[in-house]
């Protein structure tokens, strides 16, 4: 692979001129392309095969419901002045005023009022009137919503508060944001310290927001073929932010050592590519190979979220090894070392004064054993929480106080009890029965003596007859785990009933959807995890070829997840440092976010492991010496993993405070995925292993040897074939000065 990659730097050198036009062609493209289909995302978030699922198709069949997106719903919310009631003088007038201002909208095809649809509370203080609009919820037009807002100023001047609800979504996405732009000066700020170059620093940033435009451009074209969430867009601009800033600062960072080696401009961006442009493609093949294998969870909105992310991750991988190189070439020796900028300098060690991660790699090699047992221990206890993880989906409840959602949510939550956002719907079915509702009836009958009901609505029985519907209200809200727990006894009572009188029970519902959605993906993590620690095994024994470098990969993988999975429950659910990064209120964890967080995590540890461990290996190749392999392995990849892992957790960071809390929980366990595995795994426990192991650590059997592939991710073909002997760049420097 790696004389394919030099060929390749030498190419994009030679032709820098059409690699820059070529993108920039590209882009303009894509976008002409973007501007003419136009933009089609979903918020479907289905699980095809759940009972939930089961129970819709039911309701579909027997009462007529032909599956159509039904139109957009706003719930208008309001309560009264204090000391009035919705139905005082003067508050019901000015109420349907409002909404007769509302209709004015012709994309209105009905307004109800809370005076219709009986939804006064019991003190007559709250209560809320609906806006069904002719557009499915997600195609609701801009100037649509902005007339909502602007008609509910009217009540609220009024001293009515008046707030929103529904299901069309009025706090729009980001893609990005404030906070995000501060993520990617902190990843300058990085740069420019590790490289001692502001020009240098610009180019794996500028380089990164090229290919994170072609990426997202093609998701949005994408979006028009294919059902895709809108949060699938927000996970591809994380990673693809991310990693195409680290894989542009390997490929630079080794260029710069190459002239420091004395080798020519085009040498050294051949060389760049062929060595760490080897490990930039095996790394981000990892990710792509880890990310589109969240199709195996077999649920369709994940799937295109991974296959989303996997985009932009192989965007930024084309880019690094084409147009980084390109872009290198006409810098030339404008970034090397030797042009490091003075005051960036005062930053660095100078001199043959040892520098931290000289320090650093001493005391990993005197004290492995405390090292490594330290490191270990430390994200043992982290991953604590993780044994009690609860997971559900997030709605207008943790959103943020300053939201019209939340206040809503609040109201409804006031007025009608909190088992008022998790209403369970039951389609009950008694075929080939002779009194079929008489059978229905006295199977509903039992659903009052069931723990956590709060009330049973009559049941309303299908054209057919065979079939009735009606609605469990629970005495809990949607995050409770005491809901999912009814869910659970209705289906056991609908195994019981089936036996005594035929009458089959099932639930649906939002609530129930979002259980069924948990439960389906917690039974698919240890699947897809298995999955994923097979994978990362068997890539790492072909590039390491060893048998215990692989083995010990996957247990500090094991170990970030852990942690990061604990770390997430002690924030999220358990409402710890909450205040600290901005997140209103404690809930369940995002019942995505496991199997998310062990895709896109293994990817990224696998980049840390090949870029420190492969120059390990490197050094004991040549050496021989298992321990001044490690000492190698930390001075000379350390700078770049560390700064690596500075940048992921600085953009990662930067999505933490969104207001959405699905963005809020991805960006928070991304970030603190990258600092325990970095920091912690690869900086500290893989060393200290790697020092306890010895010369045993790159043992491999000779029968296996002979089958492995040889993938040279150090590009050690290619340095043989250029010549490279320790006095080859000396013997330059000497033919340079000389001149």
């Amino acid at each position: 692979m790696a004389k394919y990659l030099f060929r390749l730097g030498e190419w994009a050198f030679e032709a820098r001129k059409r690699v820059l036009a070529g993108a920039l062609l590209i882009i303009l493209l894509l976008g002409a392309g973007v501007l003419q289909l136009g933009v089609s995302f979903t918020g479907d978030m289905s699980i095809p095969g759940t009972k939930s699922e089961e129970a819709g198709e039911l309701l579909k069949k027997e009462f007529s419901v032909d599956g159509s997106p039904a139109g957009g719903q706003v719930m208008l919310i309001f309560r009264a002045p204090e000391g009035k009631t919705l139905e005082s003088l003067g508050v019901k007038d000015k109420v349907l005023s409002l909404l007769k201002q509302a209709q004015e909208d012709k994309a209105v095809v009905q307004a109800v009022s809370p005076y219709d649809n009986a939804s006064l509370n019991a003190t007559g203080e709250i209560g809320y009137g609906t806006l069904t609009y002719n557009v499915p919820a997600g195609e609701v037009s801009g100037e649509s919503k902005e007339h909502v807002r602007s008609i509910i100023d009217s009540t609220r001047e009024q001293g009515i508060q008046t707030e929103l609800g529904g299901d069309v979504a009025f706090s729009e996405l980001k893609i990005l944001s404030a906070m995000e732009a501060v993520g990617v000066l902190i990843a300058f700020v990085v740069l420019a310290l590790t490289l001692t170059s502001f020009l240098a620093a610009g180019m794996p940033i500028l380089t990164a927001v090229i290919g994170l435009a072609i990426g997202v451009l093609l998701i949005l074209i994408g979006s028009n073929a294919v059902d895709m969430s809108s949060v699938s867009i927000t996970l591809a601009v994380m990673l693809g932010l991310a990693v195409g800033i680290d894989y542009a600062l390997f490929i630079v960072a080794r260029y710069r050592q190459q002239l420091a080696d004395g080798y020519s401009v085009k040498q050294s961006v051949a060389i760049a590519n062929a060595t760490a442009g080897s490990s930039v493609v095996f790394a981000g093949l990892t990710v792509v190979i880890a990310l589109c294998g969240l199709s195996l969870v077999q649920i369709p909105f994940l799937t295109m979220m991974g296959v989303a992310a996997a985009v932009c991750v192989f965007v930024s991988v084309l880019i690094a090894i084409v147009l980084v190189p390109a872009l290198i070439s006409v810098a030339g020796e404008k970034i090397s070392p030797a042009n490091s900028n003075a005051f960036l300098r005062k930053f660095r060690r100078s001199g043959e004064k040892p520098g931290m991660l000289d320090k650093w790699a001493v005391l990993v090699t005197r004290r492995p054993l405390v090292v490594a047992v330290t490191g270990i221990a430390v994200l043992a206890v982290i991953s604590v929480p993780f044994l009690h993880m609860h997971l559900g989906l997030p709605d207008n409840g943790l959103k943020s106080e300053e939201t019209t959602e939340r206040r809503g949510y609040d109201l409804l939550e006031e007025a009608y009890g909190p088992g008022y956002h998790s209403p369970l719907i039951i389609v009950a079915m008694a075929e080939g029965k002779e009194d079929p509702q008489a059978a229905i009836s006295q199977a509903a009958s039992k659903l009052d003596k069931l723990d956590n009901v709060a009330s049973v609505t009559p049941a309303y029985p299908s054209p057919s007859g065979q079939a009735a519907m009606f609605t469990v209200m629970p005495k809990t809200g949607p995050h409770d785990a005491e809901t999912g727990g009814l869910v659970h006894l209705i289906r056991g009572l609908s195994e019981q009933t089936q036996a005594e009188s035929g009458v089959e029970l099932l639930v649906t519902g939002a609530a129930a959807v979002n259980i069924d959605i948990s439960d389906k993906l917690s039974e698919a993590l240890p699947k897809f995890a298995v999955v994923i620690v097979v994978l990362a095994f068997i890539l790492l024994l072909m590039v390491f070829r060893s048998i215990l470098v692989p083995i010990k990969a996957v247990l500090g993988f094991l170990l970030s997840l852990g942690a990061t999975l604990g770390f997430v429950v002690f924030v999220l659910q358990d409402g710890h440092l909450i205040g600290l990064f901005g997140i209103p209120e404690p809930g369940p964890v995002l019942n995505f976010l496991p199997v998310i967080v062990v895709g896109i995590l293994f990817g990224l540890a696998m980049d840390y492991e090949v870029f420190l461990v492969s120059r390990m290996r490197e050094e004991y190749t040549h050496t021989g010496d298992a321990e001044q392999a490690v000492v190698a392995g930390v001075r000379g990849s350390g700078a770049v993993v560390v700064a690596a892992g500075l940048i992921m957790i600085a953009v990662f960071a930067g999505f933490i405070f969104t207001e959405d809390p699905i963005i809020k929980s991805m960006g928070l366990a991304l970030a603190f995925g990258v600092l325990f595995d970095a920091f912690i795994v690869r900086m500290a426990i893989v060393p200290a292993v790697m020092k306890l192991l010895g010369r045993t650590a790159w043992y491999v059997p000779k029968w296996l040897d002979r089958l492995l592939p040889n993938i040279d991710v150090e590009g050690e073909e290619v340095m043989r074939q250029l010549g490279k002997k320790e006095e080859e760049p000396e013997r330059i420097s000497k033919a340079a000065h000389a001149n």
